[in-house]
């Protein structure tokens, strides 16, 4: 399973540390991610995502999942999430 967010794409990034002496090794930088249920009104069940952190604040400004996915452009979404999208306008647009 790849260290990636469901909903926002964000993988590990590679860089390098460096020492008092000035040596070089690569070391990886992982997203810090969490493994959590967001509620989708729309669904009307709760979806259980691989997200990071810094997606879960930004699901919760904006008002929820269903208000996130329907607010982003579909460019900027992983294929998980677009087709998360997908079934939540369909829910929508049901009633």
């Amino acid at each position: 399973m790849p260290k990636e967010c469901d909903l926002t794409g964000t993988r590990t990034r590679a860089g390098r540390n460096v020492s008092h002496s000035n040596r070089v090794t690569l070391r990886r930088f992982d997203p810090n991610l969490q493994n959590i249920s967001l509620m989708s009104e729309a669904l009307g069940r709760p979806v259980t995502l691989r997200v990071t952190t810094r997606a879960i604040r930004t699901v919760q400004k904006r008002g929820g999942l269903d208000a996130y996915l329907l607010k982003s452009d579909d460019a900027k979404l992983p294929t998980k999430a677009r087709r998360l999208k997908r079934r939540v306008q369909k829910a929508l647009s049901g009633r």
